[in-house]
């Protein structure tokens, strides 16, 4: 009568043994702190992304202070909208040759990009823009946030379900979220080299401002993220691959 209670005593103790090992979702502790901790890295480039998309700080165009009295001229841009600023020459430093930086507190007026309304390049400073580099830079920056989307989707998977195989394409979707971020750059540098040469009858100069450096550090960080999860995706190796060489010359 004792055989049956002992045989689920120890069905009970074997599938406990196996759940301190190994969560029932098929991750162990270890496995699911690794990618965590790979998620979180992923997480601080999409931070980024989404603060250098949103904001309108890529670019500073600068007016010489020399050619002005009292108030000087200057703009700021990024992917989507232009700000067109009034400052006070008082303010600027004495050590600058140019109106700036954009942050100094003056009369601002911000709009959106003629070319994303009536298709129109938009005019700065009597230079015009060229709009097939501006909206294909941020068509790249929404390819961008779209495979972030995707990638951080696969991975609350792996995590909440188990589904262990969709490790390999979050670390995809995030190492080709931080490509496109940097071809988001490229694309907005050709357009700011072409909106300066489009005419040199006003001396500007023009300076990278903050929202181009975080989609610079969103964009390696997303890159090594991806990279990470996808080291957690291939096999483990050998602690000593000349070994695991020689093994296979003496089995061949």
């Amino acid at each position: 009568m004792m055989w049956p209670n002992f045989f689920v005593q120890e069905e009970e103790q074997r599938y406990s043994g196996r759940g301190r090992g190994q969560r029932g979702k098929g991750l162990t502790d270890a496995q699911e702190g690794k990618i965590k901790l790979a998620f979180f890295v992923a997480l601080v480039g999409v931070t980024l992304t989404v603060l250098a998309v949103g904001t309108e700080f890529w670019v500073e165009v600068n007016t010489y202070k020399q050619n002005h009295s009292s108030i000087c001229e200057a703009a700021h841009f990024g992917l989507w909208k232009f700000c067109h600023k009034k400052l006070w020459i008082a303010d600027v430093d004495d050590y600058r040759l140019t109106c700036g930086p954009a942050e100094l507190p003056g009369e601002s007026n911000c709009t959106y990009f003629k070319f994303f309304t009536t298709g129109e390049n938009a005019r700065i400073f009597q230079r015009v823009t060229h709009k097939d580099l501006n909206i294909s830079a941020a068509v790249m920056s929404l390819l961008s946030i779209t495979f972030m989307v995707m990638g951080s989707i696969c991975i609350t998977m792996v995590l909440s379900k188990g589904v262990e195989f969709l490790l390999k394409p979050a670390s995809f979707f995030f190492i080709l979220s931080g490509t496109f971020v940097l071809i988001t750059m490229e694309l907005f540098r050709q357009a700011v080299r072409w909106l300066m040469a489009s005419n040199q009858k006003v001396p500007l100069e023009y300076e990278y401002s903050w929202s181009v450096a975080c989609a610079a550090a969103a964009g390696v960080i997303l890159i090594f993220g991806g990279g990470c999860c996808l080291i957690l995706v291939l096999p483990a190796l050998p602690k000593k691959p000349w070994e695991y060489c020689l093994k296979k010359g003496n089995s061949s």
